[in-house]
């Protein structure tokens, strides 16, 4: 199974385009947030399943702000992040997860890619395709692979 998990598009769906040219097929699409009502048009641009939750710029959204979802088998946490402070780092979000006993969780906002492998939960940021943040300012996004025996593997991919 392979998915892709992105982040804060912003309206801008050129490198989107890209990525999907260069990575199709995947199984499922998660979108992290920030689609500013252009989930409708990722959805269909993806050509998969989707999976999306609403960002601090998706206003008057009916996205829900967070989604748990069981992917294989692992218990994870969608969510944009905001609401869990990440621009100040990720205490409070993995803490979350540990105590509903999820395995991962993938959230976005600060553009910063970020794969954090912790005690007991699996932090995942894709970054941004659109504005990202980090030294270099390279369009970023996250491959999660699972191979035959069911075990994840999480790759920053950068355009």
């Amino acid at each position: 199974m392979r998915i892709l998990i992105i982040s804060d598009t912003h309206k801008k769906h050129e490198n989107l385009k890209r990525v999907l040219e260069s990575v199709s097929p995947v199984d499922l699409l998660i979108h992290l947030g920030d689609a500013e009502g252009y989930e409708d048009i990722i959805g269909e641009m993806a050509g998969c399943p989707m999976e999306i939750v609403a960002g601090n710029n998706d206003f008057f959204s009916r996205l829900p702000r967070e989604k748990e979802l069981q992917i294989g088998k692992y218990r994870v946490l969608i969510t944009h992040g905001h609401y869990y402070y990440v621009a100040s780092g990720i205490t409070d979000i993995m803490s979350e997860a540990q105590a509903r006993g999820l395995d991962i969780v993938m959230f976005g906002h600060t553009h910063v890619p970020l794969i954090e492998y912790g005690e007991h939960v699996i932090a995942l940021n894709p970054g941004s395709l659109s504005y990202p943040r980090q030294e270099g300012r390279r369009p970023s996004y996250i491959l999660m692979d699972i191979n035959k025996k069911g075990d994840a593997f999480f790759e920053i991919e950068y355009l």
